[in-house]
C-alpha cells in the first residue's frame, strides 16, 4: 500500500469513526460477505492493469515504425500515403487505448 493509499484509508476510517484497525476489519468482512463484486472489482482493475501495459508495448511498436520513416523521409526517400496513414492510425488508435483504460481507472478511483 502507497502512502497516499494509506492516507486515503486513514481518512476513510476517521470519517467512519473507527480506528485503522477496525476499518480493515470492517471492510475485509464486507468483501467477504458479498465475494463475486469484490472478485469482479479486483478482476477489472487487473484488466484495466494489463491493457495499459499491452497499450504501452503497442506504442512502443509505433514508435519503431515512426522512427523509420522519419529516418526514410531525412535521406530523401518518400514512403508511400498509405504507409504513412497507417501509422498514423496505429498513433489514434493506441492513443484512444490508453485514454479508455485511463477514464476507466479514474471512474474506479
Amino acid at each position: 500500500m502507497s502512502d497516499d493509499e494509506l492516507v486515503l484509508v486513514a481518512t476513510a476510517a476517521k470519517t467512519a469513526g473507527v480506528t485503522l484497525a477496525g476499518f480493515f476489519a470492517r471492510a475485509a468482512l464486507t468483501a467477504a460477505r458479498d465475494p463475486q463484486t469484490s472478485a469482479a472489482a479486483i478482476a477489472g482493475r487487473r484488466e484495466m492493469v494489463a491493457e495499459l501495459f499491452a497499450a504501452r508495448r503497442h506504442l512502443g511498436q509505433i514508435g519503431n515504425n515512426l522512427n523509420q520513416l522519419t529516418r526514410a523521409i531525412n535521406s530523401g526517400a518518400q514512403p508511400p500515403d498509405a504507409q504513412l496513414d497507417a501509422v498514423l492510425d496505429a498513433v489514434r488508435g493506441a492513443s484512444a487505448r490508453v485514454q479508455g483504460a485511463t477514464d476507466q481507472l479514474l471512474e474506479h478511483t
